[in-house]
């Protein structure tokens, strides 16, 4: 899969909170946060189809749209791409980083700590 862009994430999100959607529901549910016309979402879903995000079903009248990748697969993979292109693999790195700038609740710290016990690390 290739990096999806901001745009593409504002999409498939779309199609994941609908679970599949009519353009005119897609055009609607994105307008207010794009402004997008019917014409440059079926543009968008036309491209993702092609790349594989999208799945097309021509049998429904209307056509229905709906994400063809899972949002944790989306995630996983974004993840897996900034942790390399950024931090080089190294997750302590990234997680120290995050914890750094971004402090967590004595709950969350807890919550990360048992996790980190029961990976053994």
């Amino acid at each position: 899969m290739t990096k999806l862009s901001d745009k593409e994430w504002m999409v498939l999100g779309a199609l994941w909170e609908s679970g599949g959607d009519t353009l005119n529901g897609l055009t609607q549910a994105l307008r207010g946060e794009t402004g997008w016309s019917r014409n440059t979402v079926l543009t968008y879903l036309t491209r993702m189809e092609a790349k594989g995000l999208v799945s097309i079903d021509r049998e429904e009248s209307p056509r229905r749209y709906r994400a063809a990748l899972g949002r944790e697969d989306c995630r996983a993979q974004a993840r897996d791409s900034f942790l390399r292109q950024v931090y080089q693999g190294a997750t302590g790195d990234l997680v120290a980083a995050f914890l750094r700038e971004k402090p967590i609740s004595g709950e969350e710290r807890d919550a990360l700590r048992r996790l980190l016990d029961e990976m053994e690390v």
